[in-house]
């Protein structure tokens, strides 16, 4: 309601005062004098009009002034002034139509303060429907932000799972290789029948709990070739070894970083009491390594335990290595 009152203070002032200067124009056209109280009614029949023109409302019949009828008389009056003129004749009845009732200025005031009354109960209604707004947004957010909490939770616990599981499978691995593999003071070798690369299968070592094979000198060779021999004999098959020269050409490393100070690469069969020695190289056997660049990885051969320069990429058996 205050809304509603400020408006209506806002609006007829204006209506008023625009009245006022259209009465005071015309007044000046004209050049006429009228006395306070026909400036007055004039006035106020002006606001009236302008106030039904900005509402909608119907004008007055009584109002309408039509530029051939001065003086304000209607069609009826004319009519009549000019049977007067004529003479008199015997009477005629005439059609009668009752005016509609004009609004007046309490009827006006009345409808401006009832629709700004129904403006100002919409608007109340708008913000209790914002406020209502407001509450469930603000109760989705807190749910979204619980949701996101739990989550975070269960993320956490699925991490820490995940981690178990790995400590589970890598404690798996070590005791596995060390029960079915070969053990050799704190070392464990087990053989993998599986075809990798050298990569993944230092990857699938690891994921085991332990590392490809690193013999560090005789000893560990031999009880390493037994292994494989048995495992795999009658064949002959390479298997990987966790020695490679990747970072620069000859320098050969164990996949811990550590260099590699023992050897065991493959030679060529010495020729026969009496033969000719020659100088090309054995061509099924050639002397190890004979890669360069594009051999930098290092498998051992199950027959006899030496070792051979393979493309990295070569997908073969591998052999792991456990702690015990």
């Amino acid at each position: 309601m205050q809304a509603a009152w400020l408006l209506g203070a806002l609006v007829v002032p204006q209506l008023l005062g625009f009245s006022h200067g259209v009465w005071g124009a015309q007044r000046e056209r004209e050049g006429g004098c009228a006395s306070p109280q026909e400036e007055e009614r004039e006035r106020e029949a002006l606001m009236l009009k302008h106030l039904q023109e900005a509402l909608g409302l119907p004008a007055r019949r009584g109002d309408e002034n039509p530029e051939g009828n001065p003086g304000g008389k209607g069609a009826w009056a004319t009519e009549k002034d000019g049977q007067g003129e004529e003479g008199e004749e015997e009477p005629t009845t005439t059609p009668y139509f009752s005016p509609s009732p004009s609004p007046t200025s309490e009827d006006i005031f009345t409808y401006i303060l009832g629709r700004l009354a129904g403006l100002d109960a919409g608007l109340h209604q708008v913000h209790v429907r914002l406020h209502a707004l407001d509450t469930r947004v603000a109760e989705l957010s807190r749910g979204l932000r619980q949701l996101r909490e739990v989550a975070g939770d269960t993320r956490d616990a699925l991490q820490a799972l995940k981690e178990a599981q790995s400590r589970s499978e890598r404690e798996r691995g070590r005791l596995e290789g060390c029960l079915k593999g070969v053990r050799l003071g704190h070392k464990c070798f087990l053989l993998s029948r599986d075809f990798e690369a050298q990569a993944a299968a230092q990857a699938r070592c690891v994921a085991r709990g332990g590392s490809l094979a690193q013999p560090a000198d005789r000893q560990q060779m031999e009880v390493l070739t037994r292994h494989l021999r048995t495992a795999l004999a009658p064949y002959n098959w390479p298997v990987w070894l966790g020695v490679h020269d990747r970072r620069a050409e000859g320098l050969y490393l164990f996949e811990n970083g550590q260099r590699v100070s023992f050897f065991a690469w493959h030679r060529a069969p010495s020729p026969e009491p009496g033969a000719r020695p020659s100088a090309a190289p054995h061509p099924l056997s050639p002397n190890q390594p004979n890669g360069g660049a594009l051999e930098n990885c290092v498998a051992q051969a199950s027959d006899d335990g030496s070792w051979w320069d393979h493309d990295c990429e070569r997908r073969l058996y591998y052999v792991c290595e456990f702690p015990f």
